[in-house]
């Protein structure tokens, strides 16, 4: 599966991860984002989007594991890809139709967003 990651990049940006090279992704909070991340298995793809400023896809990552002991804290190690060519903002997603039922538009504040094949192609170019 493919999963979009929003972040805010003063608090943890991509080059954040690029210098890592790998993290676990926690600290998430909506029951819904909480579901998408226990949802995930080890190599599934992830895509980084900043928030604030940016509004825009950023790169790219893949996730190594998942530990959900903790069902209300799932801890996702997940390592660095590549950054995407051009950033793609959420103005130009909004405005494609392959986004238009996505959760990305319709659920602004939703800090894990399942993506489709379609879209993922869209946001890696």
């Amino acid at each position: 599966m493919d999963y979009l990651l929003k972040t805010e990049p003063s608090t943890y940006s991509f080059a954040d991860l690029q210098r890592d090279k790998s993290t676990v992704w926690d600290g998430v909070t909506n029951p819904v984002a909480l579901k998408n991340l226990r949802g995930m298995k080890a190599g599934d793809r992830l895509m980084i989007y900043h928030t604030g400023d940016e509004k825009s896809a950023v790169g790219t990552a893949s996730v190594v594991s998942v530990d959900v002991a903790d069902p209300k804290n799932p801890q996702v190690k997940i390592e660095v890809g590549d950054a995407i060519g051009k950033p793609v903002t959420l103005a130009e997603m909004k405005s494609d139709k392959l986004f238009a039922d996505s959760p990305l538009a319709r659920q602004g504040r939703l800090s894990v967003v399942p993506l489709t094949k379609e879209q993922w192609k869209f946001l890696a170019g």
